[in-house]
Parts: C-alpha cells; sequence; structure tokens
C-alpha cells in the first residue's frame, strides 16, 4: 500500500485533525465542499433514517422516484408486528408535476394509500423538488388528517437546505406532533424511552430485556420497532434514554422543554458503555433494589463475554483499525471496544459529529490518530494506505473503499443484519473482526506485509 502523502483540498485542511496535536480544532457541521464527493447523506435522507422505522405510519416521499429507491428500506430494521414501513411510496414527480405542480398528485396519493393500508399515522416527506416548485406540503397534510382523521405530519426535509443533521431536526419536529397527543395513564413510575436505537438485527429487543430485568418500564422505542401510539403516550416516561444522539437529541430537547421529561444519553456499544448505560438509569431511579438487580445483569453478562473475547484479544493485538460511521457518538464506543480487544484506532472520523465530539474524541484516542469530519473517498483511501489499517470500520459507502485497498471490513452502520449492540453484540463484533482480519482471501489481494504475515499464521474460527 502506498505510503504518499495524502492530497487534502485547502478548503477542507479545517476539518481534519491530528490527536494530540496542540491547538487542533475542528471546523465541523458545515455544508460539504461542492465536488469533493461527500461520504454524508443529504437532509431528505436523515430525515428517513430516523422516521423509517416507525413500523404502523405510512411513509410516502413527494418527489422524484429516484429518492424513494435510494432510501427504500434504508434501516433494515425489524419489526415485530406490522411492516408498513418497508414499502416504499413515492408520488414520483415528472416533468408535467414540475411544471403544473405536484399538489393534486400528492393529494390523490395520500387519499389512496390511507384507504387502502389503514395507517395509524403518515409521514410525509418533502424532496429538493418539492422545495423549487412550491408545493404546500403542510396545506395537504392537513387536508387529508381531516378527512380521513389519522395524524398526516409534514417532513421539511428539501435535500438542498444543509446536511444530514438538519433532516435529523425535521424527523424530530415531525414526531414531536405526535408526543403528547395519547393518554399516558397507567405508566410505572420507573419507565423510560428509548430514543434513538434502530432495532437492527432486532438489537432494541435486547434492550429492552436488560431494562426489564432491571425492573423499568419502556413506554417507547424512537423509533426502533416504533409504534404511533407509544409515541403519543411517551410523554409519561419518566425518563428519555438517548441513544443516537444526532438523530434524536432534538427530540428530547423539546420533550423536556414542554412535559419536563429529563434525559441521558447513552451508548449500547462494548461491554464499557452498555453497563454504564444500565448503571445510569438506576442511578436514575435510586432504588437500591434495583441497582443490585442491575449489578446482577452486568456480572452474569460479562462472566459469560470476557473469556471468550479473550481468544480474539490474543489474535487481534496490535492490529490497527479505521472507523468512519455517521454519528461521532457512536464511534466512542467502537475506539473503546476496539481498545478491549487490544487493538488500535488509527482513523475516526464521522458524518455529522460537532466541536463537542470532535474534542472527545481527541481525548480518548492515542496520540497521532487522524481525526476527520465529512470526508470523501479519496481521503478516506489515503489515510487507510498511509496508516497501514487491518480493518476499516463503516456503512454501505465506506466498504467499496476498503475492498479495492484489500483491506478487511466491518459494517457499523444500518445496513447490517448483525447485532452489535449490548453484552451479545460485544461477543458478535469481535468475531466478526476476527473473522474479517484473518480472512484467508487476503492471500490472494495485496495488502501490507504484516497483514499477510497474520494470514498466514491464524485459521479463522
Amino acid at each position: 500500500m502506498a505510503k504518499a502523502p495524502i492530497p487534502i483540498l485547502a478548503e477542507r485542511a479545517r476539518q481534519i485533525m491530528v490527536s494530540g496535536d496542540p491547538g487542533a480544532a475542528m471546523d465541523c457541521n458545515k455544508d460539504s465542499l461542492a465536488g469533493a464527493v461527500s461520504q454524508r447523506a443529504c437532509v431528505f435522507c436523515g430525515s428517513r433514517v430516523v422516521l423509517y422505522p416507525i413500523a404502523d405510519a405510512l411513509h410516502l416521499v413527494h418527489g422524484p422516484i429516484g429518492c424513494a429507491v435510494y432510501t427504500w428500506d434504508i434501516r433494515g430494521a425489524l419489526s415485530s408486528g406490522p411492516e408498513l414501513h418497508r414499502l416504499s411510496f413515492s408520488t414520483d414527480l415528472a416533468e408535467r408535476d414540475v411544471i403544473f405542480g405536484g399538489e393534486k398528485k400528492l393529494y390523490r396519493s395520500l387519499i389512496e394509500l390511507i384507504d387502502r393500508h389503514q395507517p395509524k399515522a403518515a409521514f410525509v416527506y418533502a424532496t429538493c423538488i418539492v422545495g423549487l416548485i412550491g408545493d404546500d406540503l403542510a396545506a395537504i397534510c392537513r387536508q387529508v388528517a381531516k378527512e380521513r382523521g389519522i395524524p398526516v405530519l409534514p417532513v421539511q426535509s428539501e435535500g438542498f437546505k444543509g446536511n444530514k443533521r438538519a433532516g435529523y431536526q425535521a424527523a424530530c419536529k415531525a414526531m414531536f406532533q405526535l408526543v403528547g397527543t395519547g393518554d399516558p395513564a397507567g405508566i410505572s413510575p420507573h419507565s423510560i424511552n428509548i430514543l434513538g436505537d434502530f432495532n437492527l438485527a432486532g438489537e432494541t429487543w435486547l434492550i429492552r430485556d436488560y431494562f426489564a430485568r432491571m425492573g423499568v418500564e419502556v413506554v417507547a422505542n424512537i423509533t426502533g420497532d416504533g409504534r404511533v401510539d407509544a409515541i403519543r403516550r411517551c410523554h409519561g416516561a419518566a425518563l428519555n434514554v438517548v441513544q443516537c444522539s444526532g438523530a434524536t437529541m432534538e427530540l428530547a430537547r423539546m420533550m423536556e422543554e414542554r412535559y419536563g421529561v429529563p434525559s441521558i444519553r447513552v451508548s449500547y456499544f462494548g461491554i464499557e458503555d452498555m453497563s454504564d448505560a444500565l448503571y445510569r438509569v438506576a442511578a436514575f431511579f435510586g432504588e437500591p433494589a434495583m441497582l443490585a438487580r442491575t449489578r446482577e445483569l452486568v456480572r452474569t453478562e460479562t462472566a459469560a463475554l470476557l473469556p471468550e473475547l479473550e481468544h480474539y484479544r490474543q489474535a487481534l493485538a496490535g492490529k490497527k483499525a479505521a472507523i468512519y460511521v455517521g454519528g461521532a457518538f457512536k464511534a466512542f464506543s467502537l475506539v473503546k471496544a476496539f481498545r478491549l480487544l487490544g487493538m488500535q484506532v488509527v482513523l475516526v472520523g464521522s458524518q455529522t459529529g460537532t466541536a463537542e465530539d470532535y474534542a472527545e474524541l481527541a481525548a480518548i484516542t492515542d496520540p497521532g490518530t487522524i481525526i476527520v469530519d465529512d470526508a470523501n473517498p479519496l481521503e478516506l483511501s489515503g489515510f487507510l494506505a498511509a496508516r497501514g489499517a487491518d480493518i476499516f470500520v463503516g456503512g454501505v459507502k465506506e466498504r467499496p473503499i476498503a475492498y479495492k485497498l484489500g483491506v478487511a471490513f466491518c459494517d457499523h452502520n444500518h445496513e447490517r443484519k448483525e447485532c452489535l449492540a449490548g453484552f451479545a453484540g460485544m461477543r458478535n463484533f469481535a468475531r466478526e473482526v476476527y473473522a474479517s482480519i484473518m480472512s484467508p482471501v487476503w492471500r490472494l489481494v495485496p495488502r501490507q506485509e504484516t497483514a499477510e504475515a497474520a494470514v498466514a499464521s491464524e485459521e479463522v474460527r
């Protein structure tokens, strides 16, 4: 792999820093540089990934068919009941609609779909073209809501008006219109909402089981395996527990302001952060019996897990990892998880991190670690090669970068089908990292000498 210096566009220089450099600070949360082919998704995509897992709602994309195809089944979120969310509906705007307007088409589409599928609510997503031609999305939604008697909620997510983080905010504003419209009677004083978990490979069910063993009632999953009626009464919970803070922290802030529901920010990835999340919830309620149950849960789970992890740790010690994910908070947990496996993180970045997020990443990573905001394929390829990464952790857009370089890959984004949250998820993560790095396939593609030597001496378990 090449060791040449990495060309960085001058306009991008302040969005890249090296951990340990004195005075280093990140310039982030800005529009992507035109022509840089950003890895980051648009506003519309950001809103879709948040709202999509609400399984008994109708999701209608008002725009060209390509926008709906781009985000079809984007989370892969599982449902324990209805699966209306897995259908991708679009008004399929074409040239005639751009000239004469698409409001009548939107109205007809909503009426037909609501009559056919009888959803609990409907979300209508605005795309770039809707913002340009000026369709009054909110007025059509109000009219249909009145005629059909269900919430019909506009999602103002025109793709051109910001970045993916703006899409998160548009989704939270739409969802907040549901909150407080249901009856909170009968909710336990020891109750929470799970925010920012999307039930990939059933992770929400695993986390709910942990809380049930502690004696905590989960009122609503927001939004993995989500239900409209649960969101309508979620203001009755005592606490919001937020994992993907970029996606749902805005909703938590609005709920605290209007309904006085406090929130904590947690992560369910890795032993350390998973245990911390459970202990913080138990500490919030302050009951000795709940704290005792939490200790027993953590003790039981870790006792079963640590011996197995030791095998992977011995094989992976000293290997190098690179991380590029959507939200920076997930990256914190991944840094800790790789450290538990004896590995070194040489690159870490995100699409939507804040200055505070990057400062925290700089604090927890080893000196010399590259930290990058809103990267592009050329930068990522260059950093992977220069730092000799053995594995790249990312999503669907990062996978081909790794494979073209002959670097192992671990899918930790919303397309994955493997549960990586909780204690069981840490076992799966270690197993996947081990299998990817030690795969015999690397004998057939160009890799750095150290990786080839490791592959030659190891068998995939």
